[in-house]
């Protein structure tokens, strides 16, 4: 049997999968510090209203239509109008999730070995998702200057087909400043290319600043598609339901529903009970968003008072549902996780992300209270113990 190259995973587990492995076969579970899946961390539930919503008789009638159901996507209009921007339902596409969304933005904007640049540090299954459209991904650093600090693409970026970035990033919290924006979208409108930006973080705001640029749905200076979902937006990754909102200059803008539309119809994945409840859903979302929002400020404030004045900075965040942490460089990020491991807390290294600096750990601030506190504790312990012993 031959298989396609873009298949060609490695699939030996990486050392801190091994590393882990080896722990629970001998010990008792380490503290995680990853875990971010909210239907396990207090946020799940279906209530009465849901469950109606999701059976409604409607759905025993099939009724495809490729951009997806027009109640759905009315109701995704209703959760921009919330954000200050007004569209027309004719402009969102349903997907099944952003990661399918992607697979369609990289058939429509590119041929096979096209490039797209792309914002990092950034989430690691763009690269597989971009792979297995035989896309080539274009890193594009951001810097570091106390925040962080986006530029477009370099001259060498010039035959890419679109940028890719994140609003706010996953996981810096970074979010695009009104300057930031203005640049990349005068890139991409000189020559003619496309911004994709993923906001499924949107909601989640720690200390958002004074010039953090708002969605970019009602983007109109070059073509854009903004995506999100029920993932984040409604802490329902179950419901598996995202969307695609279109953007820009005609005829462009019509140009390229045209073509989402064409290539959604080869797949219509989206399934009716979601595109039913859509309307529901996104109406309560606003409880469940500020409960979440709430752990998560809480626990970005112990954690830096819990590393105030010691060798460990916790870097800026102006939303999202991660922390950067950044240690001392007495061993790389994946030594520090092993040795974490070790010390029974899981974090990830910062090279998952591409994170400029070789010792910089990531953190989910979604953890169960007491494990996080507990688990900051032990991490805290365990760096200081290293620390003295490397003196």
């Amino acid at each position: 049997m031959t298989f396609s190259t873009r298949s060609a995973w490695r699939l030996d587990p990486n050392p801190l999968t091994a590393r882990l492995d080896a722990r629970n076969t001998a010990r008792s579970a380490p503290l995680d510090l990853t875990r971010s899946n909210p239907t396990e961390l207090g946020f799940g539930g279906i209530d009465e209203a849901l469950a109606r919503a999701l059976t409604a008789p409607s759905i025993g009638r099939y009724r495809p239509d490729p951009l997806g159901a027009r109640e759905a996507r009315e109701a995704v209009c209703g959760y921009y109008r919330d954000h200050g921007v007004v569209l027309d339902p004719a402009q969102i596409v349903l997907t099944a999730s952003t990661s399918e969304a992607y697979g369609y933005l990289f058939k429509l904007l590119c041929d096979s070995g096209d490039r797209v640049s792309h914002l990092t540090p950034g989430y690691p299954l763009f690269d597989e998702l971009a792979r297995l459209e035989g896309v080539t991904l274009a890193p594009c650093p951001a810097s570091l200057f106390g925040r962080w600090e986006l530029a477009p693409p370099p001259s060498a970026h010039a035959e890419s087909r679109a940028l890719l970035l994140v609003h706010p990033n996953n996981p810096t919290g970074h979010l695009v400043r009104r300057d930031e924006r203005e640049a990349m979208v005068a890139w991409a409108a000189e020559g003619r290319r496309a911004l994709v930006v993923d906001e499924v973080f949107l909601d989640y705001g720690g200390a958002v600043p004074r010039d953090a640029s708002p969605t970019f749905a009602g983007e109109s200076g070059c073509l854009c598609f903004t995506l999100s979902g029920l993932s984040k937006v409604a802490a329902l990754p179950q419901l598996k339901l995202g969307w695609v909102v279109v953007s820009g200059p005609e005829p462009l803008r019509r140009e390229a529903l045209a073509r989402l539309e064409m290539i959604a119809d080869c797949y219509l994945s989206v399934s009716a009970p979601v595109q039913a409840a859509a309307a529901t859903i996104l109406a309560q979302r606003g409880p469940r968003q500020r409960s979440l929002c709430a752990r998560l400020d809480r626990h970005d404030a112990a954690l830096r008072a819990a590393f105030a004045g010691s060798a460990v900075s916790v870097l800026p965040r102006d939303a999202g549902w991660y922390a950067v942490l950044k240690l001392p460089r007495v061993m790389s990020d994946e030594a520090w996780a092993l040795s974490l491991v070790d010390a029974g807390v899981v974090t990830q290294p910062g090279y998952y992300f591409d994170l400029p600096d070789e010792a910089m750990l990531v953190l989910s601030l979604l953890t169960e209270e007491d494990e996080f506190f507990k688990g900051v504790a032990r991490l805290k312990a365990a760096v200081e113990a290293s620390l003295g012993a490397a003196t």
